[in-house]
């Protein structure tokens, strides 16, 4: 099987070449921009990358084309495929053939989906079952974002957004889910969907195609969630979180459990993260691995890329990173780092779609609370009043200058510095960090 990968450097597509490659199939792939992390992984697999989206560079004998979700009409790639009726595909519907005979466990929701497949799919490792796995991100246990897995089982970061220009579904209605678990459930996305209800609509749709057999695992109390719920399921139900068996909180560097009377050192800061343990521990209990052994597999959980990850220490200033663009998720992230007692400064890129649009609007402030000081990284084109953003006392500015915004940071003298951006952040974290070290 010879493919053609449109978009291959982002984070699913990507993982998807590499389980494509572990089939036996030969792969190559086109983006705009070939970039590392991604790139090394897929080079060192042996995959062939070519930057830009020159039709001379598909070859004549390919199979299929698989085009991803940023493709768009009016793509040179994308209209050459067309002309030439090439076979293609969009990549959420290829991986559901692929993991078609395998058990799928779908890990859904707003928030905290990358980390929760992460722990879900070292539960099952540590366990030996040697899962198959996709993540929108890398797991620091596996360092890779994919693999096709010698097991039965099958673990699926499921995104709500949708599949490809041809195909507006959401990417996780052909997973084909025997398991799925909803984390939580809110309004993002605004470039495509209208409002909650539609994000709803999605979630109801992805659990009508689960079989009896199957299950949905959901957090208890929240609205959003009940009202998918009520439209339908004919499937098991379990609830997770407060006032069911699996309701962990997070101390420190303790993961505690009072049902189970058990506490584990992790690295992990925040109830947020300790809401993603319970959603992956449940999830793999459901699959055979016993509550208390999930719960202990936890403690080796060594996080994932740009999830709250420490980039400094130096004994007075610490430097993070972390992927929140969410107001809810932004505001988990700040009051987790609050436990550390040090002044907190918050980088904030507004570089989602929903972010960008001005969406959340005040939201955005009151979700920075916790923190000292806020610096809004806005791009140049925003058009909505940047000065919802602004504290009345100062302790907020809106920055688009990443010169100067570094010079700044650097005359940090003690506390921390977080950085919050889907996206790369024009390198300034590494930048700073290496200044930081020079002083």
């Amino acid at each position: 099987m010879k493919i053609h990968i449109l978009g291959i450097c982002g984070t699913f597509m990507g993982g998807l070449a590499q389980i494509c490659n572990q089939q036996g199939w030969q792969v190559t792939g086109s983006d705009q921009h070939v970039y590392p992390p991604m790139s090394d992984q897929l080079r060192q697999a042996g995959i062939v990358l070519h930057e830009g989206y020159d039709p001379a560079k598909l070859s004549s004998d390919l199979d299929l084309v698989v085009i991803g979700n940023a493709m768009s009409r009016g793509n040179p790639l994308v209209e050459a495929v067309l002309d030439a009726k090439i076979p293609f595909i969009s990549g959420p519907e290829l991986l559901g053939r692929l993991i078609s005979e395998m058990t799928v466990l779908a890990v859904s929701g707003t928030h905290g989906k990358t980390t929760t497949t992460s722990m879900l799919a070292w539960i099952l490792e540590h366990e030996g079952l040697d899962p198959g796995f996709l993540v929108g991100g890398v797991p620091e246990n596996f360092g890779i974002s994919a693999r096709r897995g010698a097991g039965a089982i099958f673990v699926v970061e499921a995104d709500e957004y949708d599949t490809a220009f041809f195909d507006k579904r959401s990417k996780f209605i052909h997973y084909h889910a025997d398991i799925f678990g909803i984390n939580n459930l809110e309004f993002d996305h605004a470039d495509i969907f209208s409002d909650l209800n539609d994000i709803e609509t999605q979630f109801h749709h992805a659990i009508r195609r689960i079989p009896r057999s199957g299950f949905v695992i959901s957090r208890a109390g929240i609205d959003s969630i009940k009202r998918v719920l009520d439209k339908g399921c004919w499937s098991n139900q379990v609830s997770i979180g407060e006032g069911t068996a699996i309701d962990f909180t997070s101390k420190g560097d303790h993961l505690l459990a009072s049902e189970l009377d058990m506490k584990i050192d992790w690295p992990m800061r925040g109830l947020h993260n300790a809401q993603n343990a319970e959603l992956a521990v449940a999830m793999a209990h459901v699959v055979d691995v016993p509550v208390d052994r999930a719960f202990s597999a936890l403690g080796e959980f060594r996080g994932v890329a740009r999830r709250l990850n420490l980039l400094f220490e130096n004994g007075s200033v610490k430097v993070w990173d972390d992927f929140a663009h969410h107001p809810t998720a932004i505001a988990k992230t700040l009051d987790a780092l609050t436990q550390e007692g040090n002044p907190l400064v918050a980088v904030i890129e507004l570089r989602s779609n929903t972010m960008k649009a001005g969406v959340h609007g005040e939201a955005l402030l009151a979700s920075a609370a916790c923190a000292d000081f806020v610096y809004w990284v806005l791009p140049e084109t925003t058009t909505w009043d940047v000065g919802l953003l602004l504290r009345a006392d100062g302790t907020s500015v809106v920055v688009r200058d990443m010169l100067v915004l570094e010079t700044q940071l650097v005359q940090q003298e003690s506390g921390q510095i977080i950085f919050m951006s889907n996206g790369g952040f024009s390198g300034i974290q590494s930048r700073l960090v290496a200044r930081l070290t020079e002083c």
